[in-house]
This record gives structure tokens, C-alpha cells and sequence, in this order.
């Protein structure tokens, strides 16, 4: 199977559990609850995607022929140091790409290979560290994993019907829009109200990373 991604690059990890850690990101193309185009972003399931997943020109990025091709470039990226590998696959939507291959070839490199997903595929069995993030309006099938990561506020969604699925680590994420402040608070106000999440920031543009 050949890959289509949007951009690579090694950096830090900026949200979730995970924040802080060094990584390699890997940004498919292509997603399933948004075309990518403004011109579709008003009546699109993840109408406040921050990302821009289309084509395969970002830095790094391109079509990779096969696994073998991937991982070599993930590996470029990381570079010659054998400790703490850690790749984390992201999109648009990673599982309409990941397969086999690419995860056996990654863990053969010695990667801890992680997804940031929307769940509405199933996340591949064998990946280490799995995080949904649920989009109201969408299926989410894969409703087990390690973190789950709530955009709030998000009208339609029903907090307690996530709060029943099978994560490690429950989280909360401000929408980053004109309107950020106020949902800084809401979210805020949301910990306060609900022990079990945790607040979890987009650290990597505060600190002006990728």
C-alpha cells in the first residue's frame, strides 16, 4: 500500500498526556468528516478543524511508495538516537491509511507508535498509544483507548454517554476560535464540574512549535 501524506516533522508533542514529549509527527492527507476546502468547512462534521491535511505538499510530506519508504523518512526525521522513539500519526484522518505494514515496520524501527484519531474507524490493534477525539454529529467506533480528548465547548455532544466508554484519561480541550477566551472558561468550568476530565491545552502554539 502506497501513503499519502500531508507533512513530517520532529517536534514536541503540544496537548494531551503526552505534552512535552519529543516526537515525530506524521500528517496523513485526508479526512473523512471534512474535505479540507473553506468553501465545504460551513456544513462539515468537524466544522472547527485547525489543520490543514489536503495534497502532499506540506514540508516532509509526499506519496510514500510503501512502508519501507515511510519509516525511513520517519526515522530521517528522528535521527541517529535509539531511546524513547515516538511517532505519532495524525490527519485529517490517519486510519483511512494505516495498515499492517506501516505499523509492524515502525515498531521493527523501534518507534512507540501513537494516533490522534476521530473514531470513527477502528484504531489498529497494535498501536501503543491510542486518542480520540469524538466529533459531535459523527459514529465513533473505536470507544476504547488511552485518552480521550473532548474540543469544548461542542454543541450535541453527550458528555455522559463518553464518560461510559473504555479510556485511561479523560480531557478537555478549549476550541481555538474567535472565540477563545470564553471557551477557555467553559472548559475550565467544565473540570470544575466534572472530577474525572482534566484540562489539556495546545501547548505547542503557545510555545509558536508545529
Amino acid at each position: 500500500m502506497s501513503y499519502a501524506v500531508k507533512e513530517m516533522f520532529l517536534t514536541l508533542q503540544g496537548e494531551g498526556v503526552q505534552a512535552g514529549r519529543r516526537a515525530v509527527f506524521v500528517r496523513f492527507a485526508g479526512c473523512n468528516l471534512w474535505s479540507g476546502r473553506e468553501a465545504d468547512r460551513e456544513h462539515a462534521v468537524c466544522w472547527f478543524c485547525d489543520t490543514d491535511f489536503v495534497g502532499t505538499d506540506g514540508a516532509g510530506g509526499g506519496k510514500f511508495a510503501d512502508a519501507a519508504a515511510l519509516v525511513t523518512a520517519v526515522d530521517g526525521h528522528w535521527g541517529p538516537d535509539r531511546a524513547r522513539r515516538f511517532v505519532v500519526l495524525t490527519g485529517g484522518e490517519p486510519m483511512l491509511q494505516v495498515d499492517d505494514a506501516l505499523v509492524d515496520a515502525l515498531h521493527a524501527a523501534g518507534f512507540e507508535v501513537a494516533i490522534e484519531s476521530n473514531g470513527t474507524l477502528p484504531a489498529h490493534p497494535r498501536l501503543d498509544w491510542v486518542c480520540i477525539s469524538p466529533k459531535a454529529g459523527s459514529e465513533v467506533v473505536q470507544r476504547a483507548g488511552d485518552e480521550l480528548k473532548l474540543v469544548w465547548p461542542q454543541a450535541g455532544i453527550e458528555v455522559e454517554a463518553l464518560e461510559g466508554w473504555s479510556f485511561r484519561h479523560l480531557l478537555v480541550q478549549p476550541l481555538d476560535d474567535e472565540r477563545a477566551q470564553e471557551n477557555h472558561q467553559a472548559a475550565i468550568e467544565f473540570v470544575l464540574a466534572r472530577p474525572r476530565w482534566r484540562l489539556t491545552l495546545q501547548t505547542h502554539k503557545m510555545l509558536g512549535l508545529r
